[in-house]
């Protein structure tokens, strides 16, 4: 086999699509994410806007080749703007029976499947739950089948390296890439390079990966199986530099730019846990920036650290997914009443308990606003995209310093994973963090406020002067003496409360896409914005509902003229991945009969489903 496909010529014809859906799925040790990961970030490099869905078995280990233990990784790829990965895959790779199982249903109807006919034994059927091959049985006669002996080729292609079989086969991710690559006309070179950093230091896997994504491109191009090749054209993106990004990447870097433009380095403690891990590793490679990051023992320890540094004078930071919230809730209420910065990062996943880990779900919103003992309220942010954790990142230690509060920023699984182009922001126009700490100790009082924020002043310890008593104690008004005072104690709540509320003057008011006022207006908060977006933006262009989106990223409090907004519309949807949490706030703070959509499943909404409930609720059908 011609290993070397650059020099091949492409005799087959060639077809201009706008955008496709793919989706990589097999066991947990095919490389999955990493196929996907590539081929996001090669079609990144030619220029297409995409989103990206990866999904990630809830087991660390699930038997190989069982139904439990499928990885998939979805990307789509376009020509124009997009906001979602796409409701169903276009094509589907299913490197064995039990991924084409759990991946079938999800596929469009005459939409491609490429299957690794060696992986289709009789053992491999049964693991899968097959009692029959569904490759014999017509059951994928709505469907074009391409059937590649994925293994054998790949064995083949490297039999001259000298490596081990088990080996060998874990290189059969790279062929199924190079023969993606030539189907869709992506460059081999991104690849190529990514291979050599990585196995720099091991040349015989070096090898044997370049060998496999190269002989995959070859067979591609040599064999009759593929009828022609497509073309995705670039899209038509706003000027200026991109890179692909994560959302818990976005996140980190979201911290260390707050930290950069406050002066106020950040201290990040932390404890491993599904899906907020990733934050951890990203800032350990920021140290450059003044970023320090420490792995505790357990969620407490964290937490606790992340407070300890803000009260010496850092910007201390926590993140976690919802059973670690649940035990930093104590230390979140001494951050209340100390009232000290303090930024908390909640990845959601799917609860309670482990529940499912490695899965999406928008559940602890109102553990978020109530989940702590007494009077204790936290301003709420939500990022909307993967990109925008960047900026509610920054947004959220704006708030913190300013207002000398512990804040919660809310991501989640699909957000945290998912990747998609980012333009890369002129750091100088982010909104100025300043600097908070007290210098002077003349007239120094530590519960003495700012009158416009409320917030008292932030003294490093140490400082001759400025010496002050801190603690879960309550603290008597203006001085911060330990005060068991009953009517103290009412003002301070109330102080705390009003400070909190006061955030409202000082956020952006909501804006609305879509029509201002109409028939219908979509309400909804963190990683359903995609879908409701793309499903809006369908909707209008048929022009048979006239239909608004408010997406809130500022929780608690809410932008002030959400209530007028809310006024405009005739009837209020609430999309969410829980039973319905906004929609409960929405109903009892401004007395609107809010209907909601709601999915607990572990899964985004697709755009489909939010289109069939606007269509619903107007009595409007599809045209």
């Amino acid at each position: 086999m011609d290993a070397d496909a650059k020099t091949l010529q492409r005799p087959k014809p060639n077809a201009v699509l706008d955008g496709v859906v793919i989706r990589f799925a097999g066991d947990s040790g095919d490389g999955m994410q990493l196929t996907g990961s590539q081929f996001t970030a090669t079609s990144a490099v030619v220029g297409n806007d995409l989103a990206t869905f990866p999904d990630y078995p809830a087991e660390i280990r699930a038997p190989a080749g069982t139904v439990p233990g499928v990885s998939g990784f979805q990307v789509h790829f376009s020509s124009h703007d997009i906001s979602t990965p796409g409701d169903a895959p276009d094509v589907l790779v299913a490197m064995n029976p039990a991924a084409l199982k759990v991946n079938l249903p999800d596929l469009k109807r005459n939409g491609v499947i490429i299957v690794n006919t060696n992986s289709f034994t009789q053992n491999d059927l049964k693991k899968a739950g097959y009692d029959a091959s569904p490759l014999d049985d017509h059951s994928l006669d709505g469907h074009r089948v391409l059937k590649v002996e994925l293994t054998r080729l790949t064995r083949l292609a490297l039999e001259k390296t000298g490596l081990d079989t088990r080996t060998v086969d874990r290189c059969k991710n790279l062929l199924a890439l190079g023969m993606m690559y030539w189907l869709y006309n992506r460059p081999l070179d991104p690849t190529l390079r990514w291979i050599e950093e990585k196995f720099e230091k091991q040349p015989a896997l070096l090898e044997a990966n370049v060998l496999a994504l190269k002989a995959g491109h070859t067979f591609a191009e040599a064999t009759e199986l593929f009828e022609m090749s497509y073309t995705v054209p670039p899209a038509r993106l706003a000027p200026g530099r991109y890179r692909n990004i994560s959302g818990n990447s976005a996140l980190a870097l979201g911290l260390t730019a707050a930290g950069e433009r406050s002066g106020i380095p950040i201290f990040f403690g932390s404890y491993p846990i599904t899906p907020a891990s990733e934050i951890l590793h990203e800032l350990s490679h920021l140290k450059n920036f003044g970023v320090i990051t420490f792995q505790a023992e357990d969620e407490i320890a964290a937490i606790g650290a992340a407070l300890g540094a803000s009260f010496a004078g850092h910007l201390g930071v926590t993140a976690t997914s919802g059973p670690g919230i649940a035990l930093k809730s104590e230390m979140i209420g001494l951050a209340v009443m100390a009232e000290l910065p303090l930024v908390i990062c909640n990845v959601q996943r799917g609860g309670p308990s482990t529940g499912l880990p490695t899965k999406t779900e928008q559940a602890d919103l109102l553990q978020a606003l109530f989940g702590r003992n007494s009077e204790a309220p936290v301003p709420v942010l939500a990022a909307a995209t993967s990109s925008d954790c960047f900026a509610m990142a920054y947004e959220a230690c704006r708030l913190a310093v300013v207002f000398m509060t512990p804040v919660f920023l809310l991501s989640d699984g699909y957000l945290a994973n998912g990747a998609e182009p980012w333009l890369l922001p002129d750091l100088g126009k982010l909104p100025p963090i300043p600097r908070g700490f007290i210098e002077r100790p003349d007239g120094f009082e530590p519960y003495a406020r700012d009158p416009e924020t409320l917030s008292r002043p932030w003294a490093i310890p140490g400082t001759a002067g400025l010496e002050h008593r801190i603690g879960g104690l309550e603290k008597q008004n203006v001085t911060g003496n330990v005060s068991y005072d009953p009517g103290n104690h009412e003002r301070m709540v109330d102080l705390r409360a009003r400070k909190v509320a006061g955030i409202a003057s000082h956020i952006p008011p909501q804006v609305v896409e879509g029509d201002q006022e109409g028939e219908i207006l979509v309400v909804a908060w963190g990683s359903t914005y995609g879908a409701i977006h793309g499903a809006i933006r369908e909707l209008r262009a048929r022009g048979s509902v006239r239909v608004g989106h408010a997406h809130l990223r500022h929780i608690h409090p809410l932008p002030a003229n959400l209530g007028e907004i809310l006024g405009r519309f005739e009837r209020i949807l609430v999309p969410e991945l829980n039973s319905g949490q906004l929609r409960w706030i929405i109903r009892a703070r401004y007395l609107v009969d809010a209907v909601g959509l709601n999915k607990v499943q572990g899964r985004p909404f697709t755009e489909g489903e939010i289109v069939t409930k606007i269509e619903e609720i107007t009595g409007r059908s599809r045209a």
